[in-house]
Formats: structure tokens, sequence, C-alpha cells
């Protein structure tokens, strides 16, 4: 996944732009009110379990030793163990952690699955590090991190600047910190790994799979056609790629697209596997890509458009932005991309938010099916994993659309409720220890 310059969050002059932790603490309680939460159970949701912070040194092809600060956030376990991504980005610290995973709480129990929510990385920029030397950053960052991992504790999976590799590297370097006799149990320590590794055939699409199936949901659900729909997106990783690659299946059109490197847009469309064919030449960038015309970062959520599917990283649309934005349906591939300022500003203007945790679920559900998989020493096929996930997305976007029209409240409260009141049930017929 990608992202643009962190200009989106310092535009104002007047206050400062909330932060993730502020908006997913704003969310959490605009729901538990609306639900009327006991209040000893907000207490609980409403703080981490456990947050780890580990430094450790890593030497570099030159010889020298760098050290590096990597985190892992276990925010509740009331359902199961704790799940989430680990990326690594210079944007990683302790509040990012703490925001995401609360999001990977709400998202899990959303989904049905039997995990709570965890989330962490390392605070590094991978561009500037050898593969070699980002082997040797994770192998020690998982060793570092020792037992507060493990296949029925937390589970990792790969996030942004991770991938199916870096997965890869944690469960050999997991399993090989067991006993012998323990190693090939424990390879469901992480998802996301390569299909010859115990990877899910189809994991890599799961998330962007996801956002497309919300959106040909809410679609049906307002007796509209995907077909000539123009949509933009921001973040050309495996989220937006995969995400427009289906939606360009079902006839809609790409118009603009931003990652880290800038911005380009053609009305007319752009071809998506052409453009993903280009930035695997061009160092992942999308731009001098010779089928659009450049465009000013500033304009990118001005573009005419019916959808728009910010897939990088949280904050992007904000009080600056949000009164700008052409689309109809804002389906949010990202995790936090809308702040709570930007949100209001769309809602008041009728727009429709499809929220992260239903739109980019996806992805933790694959991360079940994996888990399942190598639990059960199965090898699923790719035409029953995006069966099952079909038939499990359509399960939670009818929950949360039908609690919304229900309850007349949008999608995000809506599915926020049905979230924390899955684990506040819980905790009712479980009691609180001791």
């Amino acid at each position: 996944m990608t992202t643009i310059t962190a200009e989106l969050h310092n535009r104002t002059k007047k206050k400062p732009i909330k932060g993730m932790m502020d908006n997913v603490m704003e969310q959490f309680y605009s729901a538990a009110d609306h639900i009327e939460l006991h209040p000893n159970i907000r207490k609980i949701l409403s703080i981490t379990n456990n947050e780890i912070i580990v430094h450790f040194p890593v030497k570099m092809d030159n010889g020298d030793v760098e050290v590096f600060t990597g985190y892992r956030v276990q925010h509740n376990n009331a359902l199961g163990p704790y799940k989430g991504g680990l990326r690594y980005h210079p944007t990683v610290d302790i509040d990012a952690a703490r925001a995401l995973a609360m999001w990977m709480t709400w998202k899990s129990s959303l989904a049905g699955l039997p995990y709570g929510g965890g989330k962490g990385g390392i605070q590094l920029d991978p561009s500037k590090y050898s593969a070699g030397e980002l082997e040797r950053i994770t192998r020690r960052f998982t060793f570092a991190l020792g037992d507060n991992i493990g296949p029925e504790h937390d589970i990792p999976a790969p996030d942004i600047n991770t991938n199916s590799q870096t997965m890869a590297w944690i469960a050999d370097t997991y399993m090989s910190t067991r006993p012998p006799a323990e190693r090939t149990a424990n390879q469901h320590v992480v998802t996301g790994k390569p299909d010859g590794s115990g990877g899910l055939e189809g994991r890599d699409r799961a998330t962007g799979y996801g956002v497309f199936l919300n959106i040909k949901f809410w679609a049906a659900r307002n007796n509209e056609s995907l077909s000539n729909k123009k949509f933009i997106v921001q973040g050309f990783g495996n989220v937006g790629y995969w995400a427009s690659h289906f939606l360009e299946k079902n006839g809609a059109k790409l118009v603009a697209v931003q990652d880290a490197f800038g911005s380009i847009r053609n009305t007319n469309g752009i071809n998506v596997d052409d453009l993903f064919n280009y930035t695997q030449v061009n160092n992942g960038s999308i731009v001098g890509f010779p089928e659009a015309f450049d465009l000013d970062n500033e304009k990118f959520f001005t573009s005419e458009c019916d959808i728009c599917i910010p897939a990088a990283l949280g904050n992007q649309i904000t009080r600056t932005n949000a009164p700008k934005i052409k689309a109809r349906l804002i389906a949010e591939g990202a995790n936090g991309p809308t702040n709570v300022e930007g949100e209001k500003i769309l809602i008041d203007r009728g727009i429709t938010i499809i929220p992260d945790i239903l739109c980019n679920s996806g992805g933790v559900i694959g991360s079940y099916f994996e888990w399942l998989q190598n639990r059960n020493g199965e090898l699923w096929q790719l035409s029953e994993v995006m069966s099952k996930l079909d038939k499990k997305m359509k399960e939670s976007f009818d929950k949360v659309y039908d609690f919304s029209e229900k309850e007349r409240i949008d999608l995000r409260k809506a599915a926020y409720c049905i979230a924390i009141k899955r684990i506040e049930k819980a905790y009712v017929q479980r009691g609180i220890f001791p």
C-alpha cells in the first residue's frame, strides 16, 4: 500500500487536525452512548490490554548497527486471540498502534470472527533498506517480541509496506524458537504467508475484493449498476489495485489515482492492469504513466467521480478537503482514512461512507480462513475461498445496512454498535475475573 505526503495533516492553521486515536475514541463513545453500553464494559474497552515496545539492534550491510523501535498493541481479546497487521512506516508510533488495534477489535467482532484486536509495526522507511537488511530487521523484531505473539495468542498479518515475504520470515523465526516437536504446529502464528508456505490462495486480493463487494452491495441496495460508474483511488498498492481490478471487471471506470509519488487522471478511463504493470517497472510509482495526465495532489479529491476509495493511510479526508469531494460514496479501503470532522461534513452533504471496519474487513476474514486452513491441516481452492468471502461479507453488510436504516444512523455508527454489542454480550455471559 502507499500514501501521500504529510501535508494533508498540516494544512490548517487554526487548530490541529485530530489524530487517529482521537477519532477512534470519539467513534467508540458515540456508538457506546447509542447502545447504552454498560459503564464497566465501557471502561474496559476504552483502554488497551497490553502495549509492547521493543528496541533492538540490527547490523546493516555496511557493518554499522542501527537500533530500531517496534510496537505491538493488544487491545482486547474477549472474543479470541489478538489479530492485526504489522506495518513498516515512519508514522508508526504507540498512538497509531493503539488506534489501529482498537479498530481491529471492532472489525473482527463485526465480521463475527473469534478474534480480538492487535496492531503494531516498526518505525522505519523500508525504501531505505536492502532486502537483506529488511529480513534481518524482521527476524530480530520477531525474536524481540518473543511470546507476545503466538498462534493462539496474537496473530500478526501484513499491512502497509509488509507482505507475504515478511510474514514468511516471521513464521520461520518464530517456529525456529519453538521446541522441535512444536515447530510445524506453529505455522499459523501469522497469516498472509506465501502460498507455498502455508498461505491461503486468494489472500492477496481478499481486502480489495471485500472493498469491491461492499460497493457492489451498496449499489444493489440503491438499485444502481456499477457499469460506467467513475471511481478514484488513493493508494495503488494491494488494496487499491484489487478493488480497482474487480470494479473495472464490473464495468466501472477508474479516472484518477494518487500514491506516495503523485497523482494522475484520465477522464476517459485508466486501464487498471496497464497501470499496475507500469508500476512494476517504475519503482512502484504511478507517476509518468503514459495513458494519463499528471494531476496536482491538492486536486485529487476534487476529481469528478461517483465513488472515492481512500486506500492509503489514516486522516486523509479532513475538514479541509471534505467540502470539495464530489463522490456520492466513500468506500474506506484504508484504516481510518476519514477523520471525525471530515465525516460530519460528508454526512451533512448527503455522501455515504462505507466504514473501514466493514469495507476493508475482507483482509481479516481471509486471514481467519488461512488460520483455519493451517490449524486443520487443509488446503482450500481459490474458488472456495472467494465464495466463502462473498458470503461472509454479504452477511456483515446486510447487518450493518439494516441496523443503520432501523436506527436511522450512519453506517459507521451502525457498524460500531453491532461490533461493541457482541463484545458486551461476551463479558455479560462470562463475567469479569475475579
